[in-house]
């Protein structure tokens, strides 16, 4: 008998929400072993009958679902425990206190979230914004982004912009070589916009940027990974950020989705004092 979990999620959306539940349920429990089955757009009772009979066949399965039509819901739910399926339903009690406590019925439809809407046009005007104001490009208009990131080479400045767009803001981030790499505006007005400076530590840097430039098969540009040259970069940095007032964040431990959280807390803040 397999020790590994078969985890068969089944949404009737693009599992999106599903998966990020799935992977912060995960995270609470070590040394076990899991196989996913993604299902998405799942919405027919045939559908589900054919999941649930694969399901059967393979030992440790768990059935874990988002599906918002009741009836639906109702079907896979004793359709699973027929087969002695350990079934989850994520939303539905959600949904339903929610009902409640707003005194108004769900609509209960599939992709909800995903109505083109003016937030939706919105945030794609946010992702938009942010490819083209990646790595100091369209430095001039920092002053029109939500949020300006700033720091050396490799401190996560891209992904983490790209992660905050989808989140729909409008963020510009800039290499921080020297002062003089900072826009003509921000010099001006440093507080034209929320900018937020990235900083890390040294040890770590070094070993970044030589992953990368063993990636990019370079090996001439010693100063780049220079322990020494990191160490007065991350200095500089954190005299630029002092000097102009504006907050940072060490993002050494924290993953790209930590650090976000951290800028819109810090957002939100410069955010109520404008």
């Amino acid at each position: 008998m397999s020790n590994t979990y078969q985890i068969y999620l089944i949404s009737d959306s693009t599992g999106e929400t599903l998966d990020r539940i799935f992977l912060a349920l995960k995270a609470q429990f070590k040394n076990i072993e899991y196989k996913v089955h993604p299902y998405s757009f799942t919405r027919t009772e045939n559908q589900i009958s054919k999941i649930l009979e694969i399901a059967k066949e393979n030992d440790n399965s768990v059935i874990l679902y988002t599906i918002v039509d009741n009836n639906l819901a109702k079907y896979l739910a004793n359709k699973s425990e027929d087969k002695g399926l350990p079934c989850f339903g994520v939303l539905g009690n959600l949904i339903l206190s929610f009902s409640k406590l707003l005194n108004q019925k769900a609509s209960h439809k599939p992709s909800g979230q995903y109505i083109l809407n003016d937030e939706y046009y919105q945030k794609i005007e946010a992702i938009q914004f942010t490819m083209n104001h990646d790595d100091g490009n369209l430095a001039k208009e920092a002053g029109e982004s939500d949020i300006v990131l700033l720091g050396v080479s490799r401190t996560s400045k891209t992904p983490t912009s790209i992660y905050l767009a989808n989140k729909g803001y409008k963020t510009s981030n800039i290499p921080l070589i020297n002062e003089t790499s900072i826009p003509k505006i921000l010099h001006d007005d440093p507080k034209i916009t929320c900018v937020i400076g990235l900083n890390t530590e040294p040890e770590r840097l070094v070993d970044i940027r030589k992953n990368r430039m063993n990636s990019l098969k370079e090996t001439n540009n010693e100063k780049y990974t220079n322990i020494k040259n990191i160490q007065k970069e991350i200095e500089n940095a954190k005299k630029t950020f002092k000097k102009y007032g504006w907050p940072s964040i060490d993002v050494t431990r924290k993953s790209v989705e930590e650090t976000a959280a951290s800028i819109v807390k810090i957002y939100e803040i410069y955010s109520q004092k404008r």
